[in-house]
């Protein structure tokens, strides 16, 4: 068939110790604990670009979990996304060790000011030749909230309300402030940069405000390729708006595929077209040879995890302390101040009590997991993709970097022989190896009105 299209794959990760399948840290193959030293992060990188991945998402949160038993003990212990560090800061030596390989970087809104945060995209878009997105993150943990001086977090959807202030400032920045041209450097003439050619930001928003230059010169992409997860209504809204590539949270293709149309129907809304989003989920693949040995590892992988970590961390997403309720007692969910998603999915999966969501974390984690020899995975992967209507995967890691090694010299192969994987990296930026279309912006983003 001639109409299949390719995967989208990005490895997914975060600069910790535990990520999503917690208390995997311990499995004697896992080099996890490496993650503050830079050689973990560049051989990472070079095997995923061997793997011809998208790219590396890094996930991060700014605070700690401390929802679960009133306190960070179990998080210390388990190594639940803490401690953490910059993921930002990864990003120039794994961009030196790599030609093609995207990096898409978390960031928080409330955390940073769009005006030195605009040029620190610029910076490492520039030093890696067009291949930054950013993930737009508006907070989720009081902890946080308190570490940057509020008393907690702001509102749901007023987060979101200073997510579109900030975005419609940076996009001044990225897009209108300096020309096409401006920068000549030319020695004879003396003239680095043509003064007319760079204009003020003039913005008073409802939460920021600014009158200044963009302090650095364009970048490849100019404004980074855009993530986001949210599908909670106001969620939907941003997305359609401003995403350009989508994290959903959904059981089966069925789920995926529901969630899909309504963000492609937002992004219509919104003035743009469905096919200028890419969508992904969540997922992780134990592969092996065959069959029974998939299954070996993943019961050998089992062994290691750590279910009570994992409801740890969907307490810190939900806003609930599940370990108030005994194993059968009914939870009451309400609605919470923090990812709301995540609350109706728990809801919708009749996950209504504490022994049902230890069930589910039997892997560390809520994510779903595939588990078979390459045949079997690559049915899988094809089913979430055409039945769920998405577009790729963010692959999590299981075992560090073992998950990513399997799935590279096992899966990508058998896709790549059904047509449904890249065999070769195409040229240009991120925003271009994903919608084939160029560098930039397309016209009917809200980014591109920006421009001169």
């Amino acid at each position: 068939m001639t109409d299949k299209k390719y995967m989208h794959v990005n490895a997914f990760n975060m600069n910790c110790v535990g990520h999503i399948h917690h208390g995997l840290w311990t499995h004697p193959r896992d080099q996890s604990t490496q993650y503050h030293t830079l050689k973990y992060w560049t051989d990472i990188a070079k095997l995923l670009e061997k793997g011809l991945f998208d790219g590396i998402f890094i996930a991060d949160v700014v605070g700690y979990y401390d929802v679960y038993q009133r306190g960070v003990d179990l998080t210390l212990r388990e190594a639940i996304q803490l401690p953490v560090n910059n993921p930002w800061l990864l990003v120039s030596a794994m961009a030196a060790v790599t030609e093609h390989l995207g990096f898409g970087l978390t960031a928080t809104v409330n955390a940073h000011q769009p005006y030195t945060f605009a040029r620190d995209v610029s910076t490492l878009d520039q030093l890696s030749n067009g291949r930054i997105g950013w993930n737009i993150v508006t907070g989720y943990v009081d902890s946080g909230a308190r570490g940057l001086g509020q008393d907690g977090l702001a509102d749901h959807d007023s987060r979101y309300d200073r997510a579109d202030d900030f975005l419609a400032l940076a996009y001044k920045f990225w897009e209108g402030s300096w020309e096409d041209g401006a920068v000549i450097a030319d020695k004879a003439r003396r003239i680095h940069t043509l003064p007319d050619k760079v204009h003020p930001v003039v913005h008073d928003g409802p939460f920021y405000r600014a009158n200044a230059i963009h302090m650095s010169a364009p970048s490849p992409q100019r404004t980074p390729v855009l993530f986001q997860a949210g599908t909670s209504q106001r969620g939907l809204q941003f997305a359609g708006q401003h995403g350009e590539g989508i994290f959903i949270g959904a059981r089966t293709p069925e789920a995926a595929r529901d969630a899909s149309r309504k963000l492609r129907a937002a992004a219509v809304a919104a003035g743009r077209r469905p096919d200028d989003i890419k969508i992904y989920v969540g997922a992780a693949v134990v592969v092996a040879p065959t069959q029974a040995e998939a299954e070996e590892k993943y019961a050998d992988y089992l062994a290691y995890a750590s279910a009570e970590g994992g409801l740890a961390h969907f307490a810190a997403s939900t806003g609930v302390d599940f370990a108030q309720y005994d194993l059968d007692e009914p939870i009451v969910y309400g609605q919470g101040n923090a990812i709301q998603s995540a609350v109706q999915a728990a809801q919708q999966q009749g996950l209504t009590t504490r022994r049902k969501l230890l069930e589910q974390f039997s892997l560390g984690s809520r994510y779903n997991t595939i588990v078979g020899d390459p045949q079997q995975v690559a049915d899988a992967l094809e089913r979430w993709i055409d039945v769920g209507e998405i577009d790729g995967f963010n692959l999590t890691r299981i075992v560090v970097p073992e998950t990513w090694e399997d799935f590279v010299s096992l899966a990508v192969p058998e896709l790549q022989n059904r047509g449904r994987y890249r065999t070769r990296y195409e040229e240009g930026s991120l925003r271009h190896k994903l919608f084939g279309r160029g560098d930039g912006l397309p016209a009917n983003h809200p980014g591109a009105q920006q421009r001169r």
